[in-house]
């Protein structure tokens, strides 16, 4: 089994909207705030041409992708998405490695507190829960949990 990771192009986006759109439907506790067409739009328009988003292929699938952003000096996973029938395989560790290298001082993350399966994944790669909270600051009003993995973390 090959998985490859390549920079997302514009080209992308519909199938990068795809799997975001089908990983978001399975998470129930977290409602989509936005139409399809907007997410498309948001893909296209502003999160691929913003660059830092990678994707993995794997049997010439687009499998999954990340997206990350340096803030302040922290590198911050912005997203991180693997289709269904592609999980369990690697394809979330390797865009994961791929979003790490080179190593940041650090790297923080966002994650709904219900996502258990998301959470026991940033964990085993290295992750630290630093807070809870309440949902007050994201879109979707859930409870989330703030992971920082720090740059000497071993998997």
């Amino acid at each position: 089994m090959t998985i490859s990771i390549r920079l997302a192009e514009p080209g992308d986006a519909v199938a990068l909207t795809d799997i975001y759109l089908a990983c978001r439907r399975e998470m129930s506790y977290a409602p989509l705030t936005h139409s399809d067409a907007a997410v498309q739009a948001w893909f296209a328009n502003a999160l691929l041409p913003a660059g830092d988003v990678w994707l993995a292929e794997r049997h010439g699938d687009i499998a999954g992708f990340a997206a990350a952003s340096l803030q302040d000096g922290v590198l911050w996973l912005d997203q991180l998405y693997v289709g269904a029938e592609h999980r369990g395989v690697g394809v979330g560790a390797a865009l994961l490695d791929r979003v790490l290298t080179p190593p940041a001082s650090a790297c923080r993350l966002w994650v709904f507190q219900a996502n258990a399966g998301a959470r026991r994944f940033y964990e085993a790669h290295g992750f630290a829960l630093l807070s809870l909270g309440d949902g007050q600051d994201n879109e979707e009003c859930c409870p989330d949990a703030l992971y920082q993995r720090p740059s000497d973390a071993k998997e």
